[in-house]
């Protein structure tokens, strides 16, 4: 099994498109209008369609399973924290960080953020993860 060290992390940047939003609206059927409907939208609080926060907490899974601590990594919990919008065409950048490791098993605590191309967070939290294989 591979070691790991508090303070190792690994990031993934991605800029969120049309197609990221009405896919992700399809599979969840999460069809809220400030998602799907460019009208609604408008008359929102953000003026403007938004991806969904769990799609961008998505990107928090992705980097776990297939990253750090990478594959065979199984989720035993997670905290969201949804602290800004992130906008259709926004480029985010997603980063863990592990910052606790167990001793007596696999287990290992990051903490997981969302940033947008300003670097303002737009999603942060907690991981805590199974390190199997």
């Amino acid at each position: 099994m591979r070691t790991f060290q508090v303070g190792e992390s690994a990031s993934v940047r991605r800029t969120i498109t049309e197609a990221d939003v009405v896919l992700f609206a399809a599979v969840s059927g999460d069809q809220n209008p400030v998602h799907v409907d460019e009208l609604a939208a408008q008359e929102s609080r953000f003026g403007r369609r938004i991806a969904h926060g769990m799609l961008a907490a998505s990107f928090i899974s992705a980097l776990l399973g297939m990253r750090l601590p990478g594959p065979g990594t199984v989720y035993l919990s997670q905290t969201l924290a949804f602290r800004k919008p992130i906008y259709i065409n926004d480029t985010v950048t997603t980063t863990v960080e592990i910052t606790q490791i167990r001793e007596d098993k696999p287990i290992l605590t990051l903490a997981t953020r969302v940033t947008n191309q300003h670097d303002e967070v737009a999603v942060e939290g907690e991981a805590v993860v199974f390190c199997g294989e």
